[in-house]
């Protein structure tokens, strides 16, 4: 949701400045494709950069657990036993599950019960920045698409009508996935992205190729 939002505001955003630039409906359109696709870079780009740091940090977790591990197995056992017993196990049970974990797989079971790391919500740099990316693209393609369907003079009032109602249904879904009512979020992003547009239709008015 969040990377389609950010296509969408951005792009529409960038379409709006240029035609109240007074530029042709060609350039716009231009503007709007080369948009979508930095902004989609940026967007996987970042994401890579940022997961993958997420991997470094858990790899090194890891490494540290693994060498704890190796010098100190008692202590470890110990560590996973006073986690149960913390969760609610007697201490005779928190211990005989601790020491059956340790023997099945003493790593796996500290990356999970004590550093929190789970297969499913484990870093995945490529697999991040693939859905940032094709997300952004996602959002950012409606706007652009709207640009074909109105006559140059109504581009800018065109696209920015339509990308509201688009960023409002984002919203309502936000919510709807977050289990939050829906009135707030529906307000804040039309709000945010309106504002957007409007800033960047003031610049292209005041910087507009007529003016130049």
């Amino acid at each position: 949701m969040l990377g389609a939002n950010d296509g969408i505001v951005s792009t529409a955003s960038l379409i709006v400045g240029i035609a109240a630039a007074e530029a042709s409906k060609s350039t716009v359109l231009l503007g709007a494709f080369a948009g979508l696709v930095a902004g989609a870079m940026s967007m996987a780009a970042g994401e890579y950069v940022s997961v993958s740091s997420q991997a470094d940090t858990e790899e090194a977790d890891l490494k540290l657990e693994r060498d704890a591990l190796e010098e100190n197995p008692e202590y470890e056992l110990a560590e996973l036993t006073k986690i149960y017993m913390d969760r609610g196990c007697t201490r005779e049970l928190a211990g005989q599950v601790a020491r059956q974990l340790m023997q099945h797989d003493a790593l796996g079971a500290h990356a999970r019960d004590e550093l929190g790391f789970t297969e499913t919500h484990s870093a995945r740099p490529i697999q991040a920045a693939l859905a940032s990316g094709a997300a952004f693209s996602v959002g950012a393609a409606l706007p652009t698409l709207l640009v074909l369907l109105f006559p140059q003079g109504y581009v800018a009032v065109g696209v920015g009508a339509t990308s509201l109602p688009l960023l409002s249904v984002l919203g309502w879904l936000s919510a709807r996935a977050g289990g939050a009512a829906p009135l707030r979020p529906m307000l804040r992003i039309t709000f945010w992205g309106a504002a957007a547009m409007l800033l960047t239709a003031g610049v292209g008015r005041l910087f507009g190729v007529s003016g130049l």
